[in-house]
């Protein structure tokens, strides 16, 4: 697409990090988990240290139109790691123009990088749009996704 820029996000983007939690909130409408609890400067200047976070931004004409969120995970079974995309979003106005791929492609360019053997994410059942665009840039595993609560704290 032109005219996109993608930034990777460091440390010092803590106010760019909010924008996104914010366009995460308003793209997948849920702002009780994006917005209701921000996190303190030095948290997250703290996880934008860690090379293990990968966060990427797409901005046009100086707007944020769209965001990725990704950890690399390292593996023991052999000496390799793989990368999960945890958030990805573009505001909607500006969907079907590219920016999903062109975030996903700068991901594919970290992740050989960093010897990454894979890049994975979930979509939700019913959303159509994703599941084309991620069917489009990659192949499709059936599997069910489990979330297991933490012990209980005394």
């Amino acid at each position: 697409m032109t005219g996109i820029r993608l930034r990777r996000l460091g440390p010092s983007d803590v106010p760019a990090v909010r924008a996104l939690n914010q366009l995460f909130a308003n793209e997948f409408g849920d702002p009780e988990s994006y917005a209701s609890a921000p996190p303190s400067d030095s948290y997250l200047e703290r996880v934008l240290r860690r090379p293990e976070t990968i966060v990427l931004t797409a901005h046009l004409e100086g707007e944020m139109v769209g965001a990725l969120v990704a950890y690399t995970l390292d593996k023991l079974e052999q000496e390799r790691c793989e990368i999960y995309i945890y958030d990805l979003a573009v505001a909607e106005r500006f969907r079907r123009r590219g920016i999903a791929t062109a975030l996903v492609d700068e991901l594919k360019r970290i992740a050989a990088e960093v010897g990454a053997w894979v890049i994975y994410l979930q979509a939700d059942y019913g959303d159509e749009p994703a599941i084309a665009l991620y069917e489009k840039l990659g192949s499709r595993e059936d599997v069910m996704h489990f979330d297991i609560a933490p012990a209980a704290t005394r």
